[in-house]
């Protein structure tokens, strides 16, 4: 069908070549009026295109054609067809990858470059002072220049997206890896057409739209760099979709990809809890911004565990025995809805630091506390309505976070928005000297604070509004398509005024910006609990240790021991710390016997009302020492206490909002 735009196009001939897209011409106005010389001209230009939308047209857009027939051999190979003119072009690989707030873009493996135009190889030169920055000269008479690239996936599965992706049974392609775009193009107004070759008999799931598939070749339609990055594809042997949302205008599903189909065996109620979640989530919300949701949970121990966030899908990435294990789904159950809260919180709202016009911009990260803090606790309280835990887990998980924090010595001075400027710097830093240190503890002191504020505007409006009222104004609006909407804390403040006035700048400035040797436990104590330290495990704390696989003696001798007997980490002040134990030691025996973590509990229990000392060898490099620990207190372990004389408030913030 011919639209009025393009009749005008097709009249202007010029203008065809310079400006392909409507989203383009609507961001480009110096160059429409150096084309068009007179106002009238733009003008008419602006209203015609303003009628009917123009879809990208794939032959105008950059052709990405994926080759992942290797991918269980961890490698993918790619081809781009890049439109240009003559002349000098810088192409740049991605750099500031969204959601993972750092200068993360894993150029390392990227390999076998080649270029060339009008069939004639092109030299290319690194540029000296961005090494993400491909140099070239386009010759003459070329229109485009064809680039092709393999890109080397790691198989050390620690770590965050540029660890393992992939299995024999499994592959999961971040389309950032295997992409340049000409430098200076904003990431909205630049189109691929992607094409992706999978593995025989390999399925997938995405939020790309397909436009065709044959023999596991997937053609999808074209779409702006923004949504190709912001859609991860997983594929696999064993993929298995639910539908959340049967007969909803929007879809929402669970896709799962594993290394078996026996990973893939959800319970009839555990279906239900993610069908809940989506629905608490929209209830919370009261509106959406994607027009379908995908989870995309890949099951596997041979890929990296983490969660990255996008607009219309999460890539989600457990255990391959995450959901047919209960502790194992207890301990992992909140990492579906953190990562759908993005959709709201960081992908549809964003701190205006975060919302660059491309990939090449450093990021300025000083508002995750919101960014990522509040959708932690968001994410938190909607684990606990959805019914993928019940009331007592969320107050155990709490216990947890409060208790680390509160025994981070770092706190003594560093601010919590230091790790915020420095997020970059601490997603990175090693295990030894973290609490020292401080890591990334604008999640869990984020979740502290908010859940502060939550409690603070019930006891202000006497329990008639919360912060789901502030979610609503702010996050809700109405349904729309992925849009970017930016904030600023001044938005974020004001929104809260609206809801309950109070000095939310104040509240805000002593919990992130001053030095508190203490976290923020007042939505805690204000919710009517109290963090306690008992001689037993939480069933959250069992399963955490099962999911971590550490022995946890931290709030009794200062320190955890991971299963092959490392020491991470020591707590300064502690009785470990003063018997001369520190991060990076390994544990080798407990009172002369080999260690387990069963024999250093036993210890810790009957060196309570003894005067002997706890006598641990450990293991510094080449040197074995035996160091007297003096602790007589017996086990202690985090929880939270009900404290009668206040009302259970956090018991009300878990409530289901929906039936």
């Amino acid at each position: 069908m011919t639209t009025p735009y393009s009749l005008l196009l097709r009249f202007l001939g010029p203008l065809e070549q310079m400006c392909a897209t409507h989203s383009l011409a609507m961001r480009t106005p110096n160059l429409l009026t150096r084309v068009f010389k007179t106002p009238g001209h733009f003008a008419l230009l602006s209203v015609l295109a303003s009628l009917s939308a123009l879809p990208v047209r794939a032959a105008e857009a950059i052709a990405l054609s994926v080759g992942a027939r290797d991918i269980s051999q961890r490698i993918l190979h790619a081809t781009l067809h890049i439109p240009a003119q003559p002349g000098p072009l810088t192409l740049v690989y991605p750099k500031w990858i969204p959601g993972e707030h750092g200068p993360t873009g894993p150029i390392t493996d990227l390999t076998g470059l080649k270029m060339s135009a009008a069939g004639k190889t092109i030299p290319w030169r690194r540029d000296a002072e961005d090494n993400y920055a491909f140099n070239i000269e386009v010759p003459t008479g070329a229109d485009a220049v064809d680039v092709s690239l393999d890109f080397l996936l790691a198989s050390d599965p620690n770590g965050f997206s540029s660890a393992a992706s992939s299995s024999a049974n499994v592959g999961a392609v971040s389309w950032n890896t295997v992409v340049l775009y000409p430098k200076g193009a904003r990431a909205n107004a630049i189109s691929f057409a992607p094409h992706i070759r999978l593995p025989n008999g390999w399925k997938y799931a995405t939020a790309l739209q397909r436009t065709g598939e044959a023999n596991g070749e997937i053609e999808f339609a074209p779409v702006t760099l923004e949504r190709l990055i912001d859609s991860p594809l997983m594929s696999g042997r064993y993929v298995r979709t639910f539908d959340l949302a049967p007969g909803n205008a929007t879809a929402e599903r669970l896709n799962l990809i594993a290394e078996s189909s026996a990973a893939m065996d959800l319970s009839t109620n555990d279906q239900k809890s993610f069908a809940k979640l989506a629905a608490e989530a929209n209830a919370l919300f009261g509106a959406h911004h994607y027009e379908h949701y995908d989870f995309l949970l890949t099951l596997s121990d041979e890929v990296a565990h983490f969660g990255l966030e996008h607009h219309e899908s999460s890539d989600d990435r457990g255990p391959e025995r995450m959901l047919i294990e209960p502790d194992m789904l207890k301990s992992w159950a909140y990492l579906l809805p953190h990562e759908m809260v993005h959709s709201w919180n960081g992908k549809y709202r964003r701190p205006a630091g975060l919302a660059t016009p491309d990939y090449q911009q450093p990021m300025k990260t000083e508002l995750l506390w919101v960014y990522e803090g509040l959708t932690e606790y968001l994410g938190e309280i909607l684990t606990a309505r959805s019914g993928l835990w019940n009331a007592t887990n969320y107050t155990q998980f709490l216990a947890l976070d409060a208790a680390m924090l509160d025994h981070r010595r770092g706190r003594d001075w560093r601010p919590l928005v230091d790790t915020t400027d420095a997020a970059h710097l601490v997603y990175n830093a090693r295990g030894e000297g973290a609490s020292w240190r401080r890591g990334t503890d604008f999640y869990s002191e984020g979740s502290l604070i908010w859940l502060e504020a939550d409690v603070t505007i019930r006891q202000l409006t006497k329990g008639k509004h919360s912060l789901d009222d502030f979610c609503q104004s702010f996050f809700g609006g109405g349904n729309t398509p992925p849009k970017v909407v930016p904030y600023t804390e001044d938005d974020i403040v004001n929104a809260l005024n609206a809801v309950a006035p109070y000095d939310w700048r104040g509240f805000f400035q002593k919990r992130v910006y001053e030095i508190n040797s203490h976290a923020p436990m007042g939505g805690i104590e204000k919710g009517g609990w109290r963090l306690v330290y008992v001689d037993k495990e939480s069933d959250m704390e069992k399963a955490e240790e099962g999911r971590r696989k550490y022995t946890d003696a931290v709030y009794s001798l200062g320190f955890t021991v991971g299963e092959e007997g490392g020491i991470p980490d020591v707590i300064p002040g502690s009785p470990a710390d003063r018997a001369g134990i520190s991060g990076g030691m390994k544990l080798l025996a407990v009172n002369g016997r080999r260690w387990t973590g069963d024999l250093l509990r036993t210890a810790i229990k009957e060196a309570k009302g003894s005067t002997a000392p706890i006598e641990l060898l450990v293991e510094n490099g080449d040197t074995f020492k035996t160091c007297a620990i003096d602790y007589h207190d017996g086990e202690h372990y985090a929880d939270l206490e009900r404290d009668n004389s206040k009302p259970d408030l956090l018991g009300e913030i878990v409530k289901a909002r929906t039936k």
